[in-house]
């Protein structure tokens, strides 16, 4: 028995959220969706299980930096929001690879340190800064000479400055808005987000201490709290507060501010997160997370039950990591072809 009451969870047993003395969680599960299938992240161990094109799920377990997860750095606030970064851009695009080629049948040996998974977050976090920073700067800039609040695009700390950051935070939501609506429409992608939906609902399933089942898990709530995309949405909130104290300075020490200070962005925003999130049975923050939820409806489709499966053999292997499954206690479903994405079946028949 835990400690709030109820069993380890398992494939047919209770699920225990892990709390302390004060009813607290413990530790903050995450995740995120893959090609076919979901990675969950603990304390220890990430988990990543995809289906493969006969139907099978294929798990991968990747042991997690010490430093940066159970450290200093983790109990710092504000500097572990480098360490959500570091989720996002680094283990979470690594593991996208991986999960693609196991859904093509191409299933291989991964290592989610090393030369390669350094390239992968350097390539990833340029794009992202590129585009959701330096693109939105840039327009912003533009328009603020169109609309007379700079002759030159500069600003001293004040109205204008709050006003032309303002249009450049309006420009970045609009940005990841059309961007996630676009890729949205694609068929593949609506699965993607399915299975989004089926990490959020295994996360609520297990903090609520219910069963882990699909057919349990499938009655909890899409959104969660702590999702990447509330995450984004309030990137651009606090980057519009945190940019008008700057000004808008000549255009190059503009577009640099907006590098230098990403982290200081990313910390001050993983706080926020954590503190709604922890908070959320407050009628007030509740009003306030209000356009996160909404956002996530972007983000997450409801998911089938197969979908599910996947997202609960991932989060039992991570909870396996954690010392609250034994191995022995872990499952892996029979194969089901039926629940294959019929353009990866097809592609893995190809090659």
């Amino acid at each position: 028995m835990s400690s709030n009451g109820h069993s380890a969870p398992g494939s047919s047993g209770k699920a225990s959220a892990g709390v302390n003395e004060h009813g607290e969680l413990k530790f903050s599960y995450g995740g995120q969706a893959v090609i076919e299938g979901v990675m969950m992240r603990g304390a220890h161990n990430a988990a990543i299980a995809v289906r493969d094109p006969k139907g099978q799920i294929v798990v991968h377990e990747q042991a997690l930096n010490a430093t940066l997860y159970r450290g200093r750095i983790a109990r710092t606030p504000f500097v572990r929001g480098i360490v959500g970064l570091w989720d996002a851009l680094g283990l979470g695009t690594r593991a996208l690879m991986w999960a693609a080629d196991v859904a093509i049948g191409e299933e291989e040996e991964v290592n989610f340190n090393g030369p390669i998974g350094w390239a992968t977050i350097a390539f990833s976090l340029v794009l992202g800064v590129g585009l959701f920073f330096l693109l939105p700067t840039t327009l912003a800039t533009g328009l603020s000479r169109l609309l007379g609040l700079s002759h030159d695009g500069t600003a001293a700390v004040g109205l204008n400055a709050f006003l032309i950051n303002l249009i450049e935070g309006g420009v970045q939501l609009t940005l990841l808005i059309s961007y996630i609506w676009a890729i949205g429409r694609i068929p593949d992608v609506k699965r993607l987000f399915g299975y989004h939906g089926a990490e959020h609902k295994t996360i609520n399933a297990y903090e609520a201490g219910a069963e882990l089942t699909p057919e349990i898990v499938a009655k909890y709530p899409i959104e969660h709290p702590r999702c990447g995309t509330a995450f984004l949405l309030t990137v651009v909130f606090v980057s519009v507060f945190v940019f008008s104290l700057l000004g808008r300075p000549p255009f190059l020490l503009l577009i640099l501010s907006r590098i230098i200070f990403i982290p200081v962005i990313a910390g001050i925003a993983y706080e926020l997160l954590r503190f709604t999130a922890r908070n959320i049975n407050n009628p007030i923050i509740r009003i306030i997370v209000k356009p996160n939820l909404a956002l996530q409806h972007l983000t997450t489709r409801q998911p089938d039950l197969h979908m599910i499966e996947v997202a609960i053999v991932s989060f039992n292997h991570v909870l396996a990591s954690e010392g609250l499954l034994t191995r022995e206690e872990l499952v892996i479903p029979e194969p089901r072809p039926e629940a294959v994405s019929p353009t990866l079946a097809a592609a893995a028949v190809k090659n």
